[in-house]
């Protein structure tokens, strides 16, 4: 289990695989979830999730 990024002492378990991301390519090694199988194709690594959010956030 890893710490949230807001370091509050919350823990979160962390699954290992071997993804890429869908909107970059890079590779994706640690998710804070159990991705689901049928949607592997909408998985984005941190960095493009990240960009994602701020742009929603941005509307």
């Amino acid at each position: 289990m890893a710490y949230d990024q807001n370091n509050s002492g919350f823990q979160r378990q962390m699954y290992k695989g071997n993804w890429k991301c869908a909107k970059c390519g890079g590779e994706i090694t640690e998710l804070p979830f159990n991705p689901d199988p049928a949607r592997l194709n909408q998985l984005q690594c941190r960095k493009c999730h990240q960009e994602r959010q701020g742009m929603s956030r941005n509307r």
